[in-house]
């Protein structure tokens, strides 16, 4: 019997549950927004990102190093309750990007698999939970809120993030490391803000 991706986590990553929790809140504010003001994407786009993102850590549990690899790997082997077969195989690759090589079609074969349609998905995804991993480098919930702004005539991307003023101090240094697929699936350049109040 396949499990939902939050079994699945549970299963694989017990003890690091509230990062994957947090990556995927982050997530979803980041989809809706870019959704809202950059490119419109479906529902169901947002629950295989959501997916992703409580899986993408999962390949700990074989080992740190490629654990983004084993993470695509586990996810395939297992299946997802709630996605289809195709589907599954796109969650796989998002989570798998989320850190080390950007996506390349002629050298990652499961990446290479998928319709140009599909890839662009996986860019944009991928790129989403490569930003929103990023922001939680400190495994703690600091950002409240996430916006954008679109300058669609210079394709220049505004991320505006809203600390919790209880918070203390933001760290975005990794989240601006990796911002790099963000800027190639939605096809902008990113500045990033920090927004005190």
């Amino acid at each position: 019997m396949k499990l939902n991706a939050g079994e699945l986590l549970k299963k694989y990553l017990e003890k690091n549950t509230p990062h994957a929790y947090e990556v995927e809140r982050l997530c979803t504010m980041l989809f809706e927004e870019l959704s809202k003001n950059v490119y419109e994407m479906p529902q169901r786009e947002l629950e295989m990102l959501q997916a992703a993102a409580l899986l993408h850590d999962i390949g700990y549990s074989v080992e740190a190093k490629s654990h983004n690899k084993h993470s695509r790997d586990i996810i395939l082997k297992e299946g997802l309750e709630g996605f289809a077969d195709e589907e599954v195989k796109i969650i796989a690759c998002i989570a798998r990007y989320h850190r080390g090589n950007l996506p390349d079609k002629n050298r990652h074969k499961l990446y290479g698999s998928f319709s140009k349609t599909e890839r662009k998905i996986i860019k944009r995804l991928s790129g989403i939970l490569r930003f929103a991993d990023g922001l939680d480098i400190e495994h703690k919930p600091i950002i409240r809120e996430v916006r954008t702004e679109y300058d669609s005539a210079n394709h220049i991307l505004k991320i505006i993030l809203i600390p919790d003023p209880a918070a203390g101090g933001l760290n975005i240094s990794k989240s601006l490391r990796k911002r790099d697929l963000l800027e190639l699936g939605f096809k902008c350049q990113s500045v990033v803000f920090i927004k005190s109040k």
